[in-house]
């Protein structure tokens, strides 16, 4: 079954709602990628600021090895907020990618970059469980 797409109006709508997503997820990237590059230091060659005890290093390890896990998990974000918005401009946005059916509004509000309805979504959970 087959689902007409979403009105003008309403993919208006959820484009603003996920260009706003996709801004705050690139000042986090951009937050991370600044942190990163001045290392967790102040990085101006100044060896007196590296850490000398090992904990002040494994502390210092710790929190560039979660920026690294926030950046990938914030550029995989990224990927799906612009696969959305591919959707929105080729009018497939709000349609399941399985089943065809309308993605209900509740969850699009939750999740605008989704690809399933509930039950397909679902049903891929339980796939991915029994691998």
């Amino acid at each position: 079954m087959t689902m007409k797409s979403l009105t003008s109006k309403q993919l208006e709508k959820y484009e603003k709602i996920l260009v706003a997503e996709k801004e705050e997820t690139q000042n986090i990237i951009n937050d991370i990628n600044d942190i990163q590059r001045k290392g967790s230091k102040n990085g101006n060659g100044d060896l007196s600021s590296y850490s000398m005890h090992q904990a002040d290093m494994g502390t210092d390890t710790d929190d560039s090895e979660r920026r690294v896990y926030l950046l990938e998990k914030e550029l995989k974000n990224l990927k799906k907020i612009n696969a959305a918005l591919k959707r929105i401009y080729d009018k497939t946005y709000g349609i399941c990618e399985i089943c065809g059916g309308k993605i209900p509004a509740k969850r699009l509000k939750i999740v605008p970059w989704a690809r399933f309805c509930i039950s397909c979504k679902e049903a891929e959970e339980k796939k991915k469980r029994r691998r």
